[in-house]
């Protein structure tokens, strides 16, 4: 099966999926950057815990409750935001470049498990398992990307040092 995913002929297949996934991750990143609830105070993502912590039976989990209950008590919300911000905002511009791809679609997945775990859940379960997809397919994923030019570029200078290695002392 992986062998089927992480196929090139399916590098466009892959490349149409990653530009469209790091288009929603870039939409939802600018809105937030542009919102000063997001960028100044946080009180959008505090709304956001208070709401899913106030809410019985919304997390599952009592552990994830008691974690986002601590980070609201903490006043960490006000540079939590702007962290979810700009990480959705990177995670668009890497996957829509092809640069970091396997980084950004690892925060992306982590981005998305974290609202599920928060009982949001939208988009987030297609985002979430377009970006395991994308993961497994492996290279194929970022074939028409900077990240290929980039592997290749760094393989061939690695390859240059080994050629010019120095001898070793005596």
């Amino acid at each position: 099966m992986l062998s089927f995913l992480r196929d090139r002929r399916l590098g466009i297949v892959w490349t149409v999926v990653r530009l469209w996934l790091g288009w929603q991750w870039l939409e939802a990143g600018l809105h937030k950057l542009a919102d000063p609830k997001w960028m100044q105070t946080g009180v959008a993502l505090k709304g956001y815990w208070t709401k899913a912590v106030g809410t019985p039976d919304l997390i599952h989990y009592g552990w994830y409750k008691a974690f986002l209950s601590g980070l609201l008590n903490s006043g960490s919300y006000t540079w939590f935001a702007k962290l979810i911000a700009v990480g959705e905002f990177l995670v668009g511009v890497g996957l829509i470049l092809g640069a970091l791809t396997v980084i950004a679609l690892a925060a992306g997945a982590f981005m998305n498990l974290n609202y599920m775990l928060a009982g949001t859940t939208s988009t987030n379960p297609v985002l979430y398992t377009l970006a395991i997809i994308l993961l497994l397919a492996g290279s194929a994923a970022y074939y028409y990307g900077v990240d290929r030019v980039l592997f290749n570029y760094l393989r061939r200078d690695r390859n240059n040092a080994l050629d010019n290695a120095l001898p070793a002392p005596k």
